[in-house]
């Protein structure tokens, strides 16, 4: 099918639209690359074509690279040797990009590119490459390069183009943290040229075209400087460098080569001429291409996230719903941002709790996000106005009456959530669903004192609410699959990502995240020094040490889980290094984290945190410390070892909601792609022998299950024996 419209009018001006049939938004896709590579051969090759305007028949002008070809991209050659590999990923398309942009810069005809919506990635590079650029004016329109945050980078010529455009100063932070910036930003920065209405852009390309046109880029003229100067240069340039290489270090860790490689083109390429530059820019895009994480990257934080935000986990039989009233039962923290993002989707609240008093508060919670979006001009007055509107404090249950959806948001104590569901089921409709935010509880015991124990649900949802994207969903033994679709329907339209798991102690995130928390402190009664702990845990991909995170939670809350998991299981339970070390902590200690301002650190007023001394008196140091990586390997081990776990009792079912749950939940390290992206990469049969190893040294928590053992033995991989899409076909 046609990809893009060509037109050429009287004063011999060309018009290439790129207009992808079947799709929202143009992208670069191995069709769109052949055609548009013919239309740059017709201006070139034209005498009858003075200069072209690039546009857009979408809303967007480009979105950048197809993911599904970049994932094409990351696989290709893959098990061959290295040549081959390296042979593969020359040839691909993606790859091909960066010289066809030469081509069409200095083909001899000027070319303007007409912006009318976002252009990211590959959708930057195209405009970059012509003579003029105009955009519309829409603070909505995102420009950037994004490529980073996928473990690549922009190699259509991203690296040379834009710092020799704007200078290295300005070019860096968009290339290294992939920022978008909004039309009138990009106009100050000299990215664009013109910043007119949307109906005017075209005219207003056509115009240079004819009046001021300039086939030669500013780097392809004699004389040319980079503006600023370079960064080998004595100067600011050279200093903001050699500081941007320091923040890109301590920030990564060395776990993500992409923000290196991006380094490393700016600084060689801009010292040599362009065509040059370019070739040092493919080089490494082809290394990031072979490297593991950029295909782990890919899969999980764009192409997984994506289908589960879309509702890839929805039931195909129950026909959609569109939650219009909710309501909240509990104001505190939790309830309140659910009251938060739920009006901020259109959805009415009913926000019930114990007081009037309370239920106040928490419709306060979003007065005040609001108030801070109107300062800051994200919102209007007009639309805190409207959002406020939808919620309706009070503490009468009859107001449930005509509910869609009923959340519970209380203490977590089995007996008072009992209670509220019992008062919650007498007054909402019998075909409205109840769903517990518990995030430990598990939710069939939940449902025994429910009436309708199959239109019971778990929505976990993450702290801060309004800031994180996931929403675990949890299944009871008797939750049916029409719960399960009026969920995901609702988790969609408050706009975060649904990732589904069946009923278990902790569910999904909560049981694999206590890991990281417990191994730290194990770490700690190993006699391991509690700042080499915090740093390993950091240095690992993790955002925040073990002991600082588990403050965070409350290291109350981390005793009394565990304490209760002792009781639930009686002689069944397993003694764990942590309990004695807690028991001091809370108990003894009365140490329970952040909210008492005494935990594993202390927390002076006015002051920064700082590790308690007293951790020396607690735990005896021991005399040789280990080697970081080990620390690093038992961080990340441990957590994707439950994950297996967790596959292997059938609380996980999809390698998604396994790897996406696991980095947008808590965060674990973005560059692995996840827990189980972490064990394919490793090597299933690689990963069992050093779990063995650990189990050795550390103690039969890493003992590897049965699950990864068979999978060992038969060589398979998570994505090879579980793929969503092998298992659809």
């Amino acid at each position: 099918m046609q990809q893009m419209k060509f037109e050429v009018d009287s004063d011999g001006i060309a018009t290439i639209t790129w207009d992808m049939p079947g799709r929202a938004m143009n992208v670069l896709s191995a069709e769109s690359l052949t055609e548009f590579a013919e239309c740059i051969d017709r201006i070139k090759n034209d005498a009858a074509i003075k200069g072209a305007v690039i546009a857009s028949g979408k809303d967007s002008f480009l979105a950048g690279a197809d993911l599904m070809l970049v994932e094409q991209t990351t696989a290709a050659g893959k098990g061959k040797s290295e040549q081959e590999r390296y042979d593969a990923l020359y040839a691909s398309p993606i790859l091909r990009f960066s010289g066809l942009l030469r081509v069409m810069e200095t083909c001899g005809k000027p070319l303007a590119a007409a912006i009318n919506g976002i252009a990211l990635g590959g959708g930057l590079e195209i405009p970059l490459a012509c003579h003029y650029r105009v955009c519309a004016d829409n603070p909505d329109i995102q420009l950037g390069l994004p490529e980073s945050k996928v473990g690549l980078l922009p190699g259509g010529g991203g690296t040379q183009r834009l710092p020799r455009l704007i200078g290295i100063q300005a070019a860096l932070p968009m290339l290294l943290q992939g920022d978008a910036v909004a039309p009138q930003q990009a106009l100050k920065l000299g990215i664009i040229h013109k910043v007119l209405p949307a109906g005017e852009i075209i005219a207003e390309a056509k115009r240079w075209l004819r009046e001021s046109p300039d086939p030669v880029q500013p780097w392809d003229k004699k004389n040319y400087a980079v503006p600023g100067g370079g960064p080998y240069e004595p100067g600011p340039v050279s200093e903001f460098f050699a500081m941007a290489i320091a923040h890109t270090r301590k920030a990564g860790n060395g776990n993500y080569p992409a923000q290196e490689a991006i380094l490393s083109c700016v600084y060689e390429g801009i010292q040599v001429p362009i065509d040059a530059g370019l070739r040092i820019e493919t080089r490494l895009t082809v290394k990031l291409f072979a490297h593991p994480s950029a295909a782990n990257m890919v899969r999980s934080l764009f192409i997984s996230s994506g289908e589960l935000a879309k509702g890839a986990r929805r039931p195909k039989s129950p026909p959609k719903s569109n939650c219009k009233k909710v309501a909240v039962l509990g104001a505190g923290m939790m309830g309140s941002g659910i009251a938060y993002v739920s009006a901020m989707a259109g959805i009415d609240v009913v926000l019930i709790d114990a007081s009037l008093e309370n239920a106040a508060k928490g419709k306060a919670y979003s007065e005040n996000l609001l108030t801070k979006a109107v300062e800051k001009g994200r919102t209007s007055a007009a639309e805190k106005d409207a959002v406020l509107a939808l919620i309706t404090p009070g503490t009468d249950y009859s107001a449930l009456a005509d509910v869609d959806l009923v959340i519970e948001a209380v203490f977590e104590d089995r007996a008072v959530k009992a209670g509220v569901t019992a008062r919650a089921e007498a007054a909402m409709p019998a075909a409205s669903i109840f769903a517990s935010n518990t995030s430990t509880l598990p939710i069939t015991g939940l449902a025994e004192k429910s009436s309708r124990p199959d239109q019971f649900i778990g929505l976990h949802f993450f702290s801060p609410v309004d800031r994180m994207g996931l929403v675990e969903i949890i299944m009871g033994k008797k939750t049916s699959d029409a719960a399960l679709a009026v969920a995901i329907d609702y988790v969609r339209k408050i706009k975060k990502t649904p990732i589904v798991v069946n009923d278990s102690r902790g569910f999904y995130t909560s049981r694999v995240f206590s890991t990281y928390i417990n191994e730290g402190i194990a770490m700690l009664s190993d006699g391991v020094k509690p700042a080499l702990i915090e740093n390993a845990g950091k240095m690992a991909g993790m955002p925040v040490g073990p002991l600082a995170v588990n403050d965070e939670v409350s290291l109350e809350l981390t005793y009394h889980i565990t304490d209760q998991t002792r009781k639930d299981l009686g002689a069944a339970y397993k003694p764990n290094p942590i309990d004695a070390v807690l028991e001091e902590m809370v108990v003894k200690q009365g140490r329970l984290g952040k909210k008492n301002r005494k935990g594993w650190y202390d927390y002076p007023e006015g002051g920064k945190k700082k590790l308690w001394p007293g951790i020396a008196q607690l735990v005896k140091t021991a005399a040789a410390q280990p080697e970081v990586d080990d620390l690093k390997k038992r961080f990340l081990y441990i957590q994707a070892l439950e994950t297996a776990r967790c596959f292997e009792e059938g609380v996980l079912t999809d390698v998604r909601d396994a790897d996406v749950g696991a980095i947008q939940g808590w965060g674990f390290a973005p560059y692995t792609g996840g827990p189980l992206s972490l064990i394919d990469t490793v090597g299933t049969a690689d990963f069992v022998r050093e779990c063995d190893r650990l189990a050795q040294a550390y103690g039969e928590r890493f003992t590897p299950n049965k699950l990864l053992r068979e999978m060992a033995a038969k060589g398979e991989s998570f994505y090879g024996r579980f793929n969503p899409k092998q298992q659809a076909a």
